[in-house]
C-alpha cells in the first residue's frame, strides 16, 4: 500500500496527531488487556514516539529516530485479535478527536499496512533484543 504523503497536512499537522495519540493512549492505559503491554512505559513517551513515527509516515517532518515497528515489537506476541482490538480503539480515538471520516479511513489504512510486520502466530515467533527482556504475552 502506498501511503499518501500529504495526509499529514490534510489531517491538520502535529496538533491533530498529538490530540489523537493522547486520546488513544488514555484509552489503551485504561483497557484491561492492552494496558499490560505498556505497564513499564510512561504514557507521554509512547504518545511522543507514536506522533513522531506517524508524522513522518504521513509526509510530515522527519523526527522519528526509533526502531522500526517490527524491531520495536519483536518481543510482543501480537495476535490478530490484539491488533484488531487496538485498531478499533485507534479508530474511535481518531473519530473522538474530530477527524473527518475520509481522513480517519486513510489513517486506519496506513496503520493496517504495518500489520504484517507486527502479527505473530505463536510465541516462538517472538525474540528479545537483550537477554533480560521479557516476552510479552498476556491472555485476554
Amino acid at each position: 500500500m502506498k501511503i499518501d504523503k500529504t495526509l499529514y497536512d490534510r489531517l491538520g499537522g502535529i496538533e491533530t496527531l498529538n490530540k489523537v495519540h493522547k486520546i488513544f493512549y488514555d484509552k489503551i492505559y485504561a483497557h484491561s488487556w492492552l494496558k499490560k503491554y505498556f505497564a513499564e512505559k510512561p504514557q507521554h513517551v509512547l504518545e511522543e514516539q507514536q506522533t513522531d513515527f506517524m508524522m513522518q509516515l504521513f509526509g510530515g517532518p522527519k523526527g522519528y529516530s526509533g526502531k522500526s515497528p517490527k524491531s520495536a515489537h519483536q518481543h510482543m506476541l501480537i495476535t490478530e485479535e490484539l491488533f484488531e482490538e487496538r485498531a478499533k480503539i485507534l479508530s474511535a480515538s481518531i473519530k473522538e478527536a474530530g477527524v473527518a471520516d475520509d481522513l480517519r479511513n486513510e489513517w486506519i489504512a496506513a496503520d493496517a499496512a504495518l500489520k504484517k510486520a507486527l502479527i505473530k502466530h505463536s510465541i516462538d515467533e517472538c525474540s528479545v533484543a537483550y537477554p533480560t527482556q521479557p516476552i510479552l504475552d498476556f491472555p485476554k
